[in-house]
């Protein structure tokens, strides 16, 4: 049977969703609502969508499954339209980052039935249908979140669906989510916007904190990039859950304040240690439903040819890669190449080989 999916918004996300399924499934039908014309006429020439519509009709009485991807503000309005035209075999899901307020609004439509949240962990500092593409979900978590409504088989046929566009789903509850993206994502944001603020404040007049601001301190607040608007929305449907972690890291800097103030150096050096050794961690100690990643980590000099050589190495020996990245970090003199490996076997021999050709493994 044919894919039939609508998309109620088409930007950043939405577009890439659409970009997936089309990758993945060339015969699929592709719809979409977007209040703007010309991001629908940009789908239509791409080729993503196979019909754009500036109004929730009946074009999308047909579909098996609807994204929702407008603004967080317009989901009461987006539900109630899309409500009177879908298919009583429609599952409705959506893309946003905090699941509460919607499930909310779900229950208040009646629609419990019909919804599996959805949160692609997934972005970019940029926005809009032009900047989307289907790799921004590939290996990306996708969070579903489905009301206790929903049958099973309809769970795992979406679950299904997520999976083959080459993100990886996990099924949560909605309580659960919104309190961990807290930990892992919103309060991050927020720390990072108060960091750049800080340095903005105390920079002297002539901006020598901004001109020596270096690879770490880029990192830590490239998020900061992020749509203010976004960023504005999130904390204020997911306050709850932001406030519980954001005092407890309060409390956590007051704790280490106390330790500097203190000198107390095996106390500064077991929070340093502990951190380094849970961050390090992330890569390898994958339990439970989340599957383990093997990663290696090589230096490389900046030195033109230097990362196609360590992928061809690789490759000569039959070794594919998952996924490779490079810290933008240029503190040091080196920078460090991020390999994700399909299995243990493969990581272990891909360290030897580089280790062999001169290459420092970490």
């Amino acid at each position: 049977m044919t894919l039939t999916c609508g998309f109620i918004g088409l930007g950043l996300i939405g577009g890439s969703i659409a970009r997936a399924i089309r990758k993945y499934d060339p015969d699929a039908i592709l719809k979409a609502y977007n209040p703007s014309r010309a991001s629908l006429d940009e789908a239509l020439s791409d080729g993503v969508i196979n019909a754009g519509t500036q109004s929730i009709d009946s074009t999308f009485s047909d579909c098996r499954y609807i994204f929702l991807c407008g603004p967080v503000s317009c989901n009461d309005e987006n539900i109630a339209a899309v409500k009177q035209v879908m298919a009583p075999d429609c599952i409705l899901t959506d893309i946003g980052s905090v699941k509460t307020d919607i499930h909310e609004s779900i229950a208040a439509a009646g629609l419990q039935s019909h919804f599996i949240g959805g949160h692609p962990m997934a972005g970019s500092e940029r926005t809009k249908y032009r900047n989307s593409k289907a790799e921004l979900l590939e290996n990306a978590w996708y969070i579903l979140a489905p009301e206790p409504e929903v049958p099973a088989a309809e769970v795992e046929s979406f679950r299904r669906l997520i999976e083959s566009i080459g993100a990886q789903p996990l099924v949560l509850n909605n309580g659960l989510h919104d309190y961990a993206v807290a930990a892992v994502s919103h309060v991050p944001h927020v720390i990072s916007a108060s960091l750049v603020n800080l340095v903005k404040e105390c920079d002297t007049p002539d901006g020598i904190m901004k001109l020596i601001a270096a690879g770490g301190f880029r990192d830590i607040t490239r998020i900061s990039s992020s749509s203010p608007v976004m960023w504005q929305q999130i904390c204020l449907t997911n306050q709850e859950n932001i406030l519980k972690v954001l005092d407890r890291y309060i409390a956590d800097l007051q704790n280490d304040r106390a330790l500097i103030a203190d000198g107390d150096a095996d106390a500064l050096y077991a929070l340093f240690d502990s951190a380094r050794q849970y961050r390090d961690s992330f890569a390898e100690d994958r339990r439970g439903p989340l599957p383990r990643v093997f990663m290696l980590h090589v230096n490389i000099a900046d030195r033109p040819g230097v990362l196609a050589e360590a992928v061809s190495l690789l490759a000569s020996d039959g070794i594919s890669i998952k996924n490779i990245g490079i810290s933008h970090n240029r503190e040091y003199e080196e920078g460090v190449l991020r390999i994700e490996l399909h299995s243990r076997e493969e990581t272990d021999r891909a360290a030897a080989l580089l280790k062999d050709r001169g290459f420092s493994v970490l």
